[in-house]
């Protein structure tokens, strides 16, 4: 039996909308610490810090023994990459995911970040993940399934030779961190479920310069990395579903 999809009130609207502006502006706000040599640990007690000095709790932290506030992604580590130490340095690429819980609700979103002048294949590969998350919002809308937000994804990603990581998807959000449904980044056409106003979830594709595939660091059971090693880059947003279409919870100024 299919676990239902939350379709969520008004009240919840609006806790999930304005945690979402936190999550968002907690992106904006950590990127006048992104220096050369700044440890991905000191970025994440600032975002932690900025988070609590507005009212909320960091989502990530404790979660199934996560152990820090946020995941910041670098290189070719494809996910819930965990802050530590290690330095950023000239060249590298990295993702910021953030996960507030504001007055109980939940917003999640994330972006990608550069240090420096970065190669012109990372330049590619940020652009096209950046490209097919607006391209699995357009998507989002009531009646459509939800399976074509990874189809067309998938088929603008293969065009540009990059690939779709399978491993990892979107999600229901808002009243929980994780809900129904799972939003696939690739997926059969006219497949899955039918979105009808209220539902929120997030698109998250992860895109890879190789193989598809990859692999979890075993010291921490977490990392997620790219199988051979090769760079990988993801956007993420917080979509609503509406009467007439959606709206990005999460949109911040620029990528």
């Amino acid at each position: 039996m299919a676990k239902k999809i939350i379709i969520k009130t008004a009240e919840q609207i609006e806790g999930i909308r304005k945690s979402c502006r936190l999550a968002a502006d907690t992106l904006v706000y950590i990127g006048s610490f992104l220096n050369e040599g700044v440890s991905t640990e000191f970025l994440d007690k600032k975002i932690d810090e900025y988070i609590r000095d507005h009212g909320a709790l960091p989502a990530p932290l404790h979660y199934q023994q996560f152990p820090k506030s946020c995941c910041i992604s670098v290189n070719e580590v494809v996910c819930h990459g965990i802050p530590s130490g290690s330095k950023l340095k000239y060249g590298d690429i990295f993702n910021i995911d953030v996960t507030t819980i504001l007055d109980g609700y939940y917003g999640d979103t994330s972006k990608m970040f550069s240090m420096g002048e970065i190669s012109e294949e990372a330049k590619l590969l940020i652009n096209v993940a950046f490209d097919s998350l607006e391209i699995g919002i357009v998507q989002s809308f009531p009646g459509n399934y939800f399976g074509n937000i990874g189809y067309e994804i998938g088929r603008f990603v293969h065009s540009k030779g990059f690939r779709v990581v399978r491993d990892y998807c979107g999600h229901g959000v808002g009243v929980k961190f994780h809900e129904e449904p799972q939003v696939d980044h690739i997926a059969e056409k006219n497949s899955g479920e039918i979105m009808k106003p209220g539902m929120i979830f997030t698109i998250e594709p992860m895109i890879n310069v190789g193989t598809q595939r990859t692999r979890l660091d075993k010291h921490d059971g977490w990392t997620a990395r790219t199988a051979d090693n090769k760079l990988s880059a993801q956007f993420e947003h917080t979509i609503l579903i509406t009467n007439d279409g959606n709206e990005v919870l999460t949109k911040v100024e620029s990528r």
